[in-house]
């Protein structure tokens, strides 16, 4: 049986990734880097960039909910529904950093998606993944890991608020010098920045927490 149909598919998903990886590095240093721009550092050809992308939004589209997959993927990995409550919240905070940490530009919201397709599957992800958080959450409390009392909601809002300020926000150990991007986590710094959202969550930082 012939393989040449699998290799084509092969070769166009890793060309369509390479592209998304440059775009996500280019975008993330000029928002308004051109497709021309994002073709050079993709090392491709701009035919090839406007055959795989029909324009500079549907690649940003594409890359948001490629992004948001990945979320997804991060989240089950974490066994929410199954794993210890405390384990899962803090496998899946470390799990959506990394993630996180690869998507900063596609991630941050920088407007609508252009496209509607493309901002109804991301809307389904995220309301996805939000739900799976409610989960474990509920877990927890029901484990005795966060208070019985507390308000579901205002615990995942709280939450959700110190995973994007781990994830967005300069880690304060790496800072880079004024003007210049702060460098890339490491899985040290990870590690970290997900145990402190922990145990800010958890324990909270007053002296009677």
């Amino acid at each position: 049986m012939s393989t040449t149909g699998r290799k084509l598919r092969a070769d166009a998903e890793r060309s369509i990734r390479t592209i998304m990886e440059a775009a996500e590095r280019v975008l993330s240093e000029n928002p308004g880097a051109t497709m021309e721009q994002i073709a050079e550092a993709a090392g491709v050809s701009r035919t090839t960039i406007h055959r795989r992308f029909a324009s500079r939004e549907a690649l940003i589209d594409i890359m948001t909910v490629a992004a948001w997959k990945e979320i997804a993927e991060a989240v089950d990995a974490a066994r929410p529904a199954t794993a210890p409550p405390q384990v899962a919240m803090y496998q899946a905070t470390a799990n959506v950093l990394r993630v996180k940490s690869g998507w900063r530009f596609a991630l941050t919201g920088q407007g609508p998606l252009s496209g509607e397709q493309a901002r109804a599957e991301a809307a389904r992800i995220e309301a996805d993944t939000i739900g799976k958080c409610d989960v474990v959450i509920r877990r927890a409390q029901q484990e005795g890991v966060i208070r019985p009392d507390a308000d579901p909601l205002w615990v995942r809002r709280v939450y959700l608020a110190l995973l994007t300020e781990a994830a967005h926000g300069a880690y304060s150990g790496h800072a880079g010098a004024p003007g210049e991007a702060a460098p890339a986590e490491t899985d040290a710094d990870i590690d970290e920045l997900a145990t402190r959202v922990m145990d800010t969550l958890l324990r909270g930082l007053g002296p009677g927490s």
